[in-house]
């Protein structure tokens, strides 16, 4: 299999040591390299600055990351799926976006919703053109922080393949989903089309 490489983008205030993003991190899978975008505020998400950030992730990966690589892909959870979002619409500099072979987006948080963070700035309107790269969209049925039906117009406006994966809350260290392997299938087949 050819070398993946994999940034990881978690949601408002980080993942912790259970969250599958950070036990992808520390799994070493032998055929990626998982690295975290390291957000300027975990507290008091900026959408500008957020956007930038994911930019200057990808800006860092060395094009053809290594002999066979497939490209980049994205792992985002909740306020980093609105960060994918925004920074295809309207922040990706053309060799930025050109390198990204698709996004796995779990856990959508709704801007209208109650739980939305109060801190985080500029991630409503959210985005709803066609993404540049394959996606899938991954929803629990009992998320407080996005319904499955929010989480199924994103999908359909992005182009997303649509996963629902049952009640498993917001998809991180609560819902006992482990190293979720199945996330890392999906994410792995996008890896695979490019």
């Amino acid at each position: 299999m050819k070398a993946t490489r994999v940034l990881v983008l978690p949601g408002y205030m980080n993942s912790g040591p259970g969250h599958w993003q950070t036990r992808w991190e520390a799994a070493h899978v032998a055929y990626a390299s998982v690295t975290r975008v390291t957000m300027p505020d975990w507290m008091h998400p900026d959408r500008e600055g957020w956007c930038a950030a994911l930019e200057r992730a990808l800006e860092a990966v060395e094009d053809g990351a290594g002999e066979g690589a497939d490209g980049v892909l994205l792992a985002a959870h909740s306020l980093g799926c609105l960060t994918v979002a925004h920074w295809a619409a309207q922040h990706a500099s053309a060799a930025a976006r050109a390198k990204v072979a698709g996004a796995l987006l779990v856990a959508l948080p709704d801007p209208h919703g109650p739980g939305f963070p109060r801190d985080a700035r500029g991630f409503d309107p959210v985005p709803l053109a066609p993404l540049p790269f394959p996606s899938v969209v991954v929803a629990s049925t009992d998320d407080p922080y996005g319904g499955t039906a929010f989480a199924r117009r994103c999908a359909g406006a992005w182009g997303s393949r649509y996963e629902e994966i049952g009640a498993r809350g917001h998809i991180n260290a609560e819902s006992g989903l482990g190293d979720w392997p199945q996330g890392m299938d999906w994410l792995m087949a996008l890896g695979s089309r490019a």
